[in-house]
């Protein structure tokens, strides 16, 4: 994790961001509000766990759906890279490019990694009003599963906090 920061805990206003999703089109956080939103946090497109990481996602987008819920990768690889990553991997879900200025949205949240110039593994559920209800940063080495997300947007579900 980054040094001097941790990330954005629960029970926080989620920090707003508009990022590239291709090259021509931007999606920002608060386009997603009055839905839960995951943002999945990852090193880099073509790793090994990453690609693990992110197809089990997108196999699990049903499930997602289920409870409502809008899931965004985002990386400090750009537009292009991303485009090519997701056709590659068969992904139906938005990769957000944290390219320029390098790592700021993850900066914002806690989860860039200064020493490697790549974003944390770190996920976040945030609720249908822009709150962080659920956050975990795993070992850069390690795909996180999805038990954590599917246990956060249930607490959403049972609370009623989602809409």
């Amino acid at each position: 994790m980054s040094a001097n920061r941790l990330p954005v805990p629960a029970g926080s206003a989620a920090p707003d961001f508009s990022l590239p999703a291709t090259a021509d089109q931007r999606l920002s956080l608060r386009e997603l509000r009055g839905h839960p939103v995951i943002l999945a946090f990852y090193p880099a497109d073509w790793s090994p766990v990453c690609g693990d990481q992110l197809a089990l996602y997108n196999q699990l987008l049903p499930e997602f759906r289920r409870y409502g819920a809008q899931l965004v990768g985002i990386s400090v690889d750009g537009v292009w890279c991303h485009a090519a990553f997701a056709e590659q991997r068969h992904l139906h879900f938005p990769l957000l490019a944290d390219f320029q200025p390098k790592g700021e949205v993850a900066r914002r949240y806690g989860v860039y990694r200064e020493q490697d110039g790549v974003c944390e593994r770190a996920l976040f559920v945030i609720d249908a009003d822009g709150m962080v209800r659920w956050s975990y940063v795993s070992p850069l080495g390690i795909n996180p599963g999805a038990d954590g997300i599917l246990e956060a947007l249930q607490a959403l579900n049972t609370t009623g906090v989602l809409s």
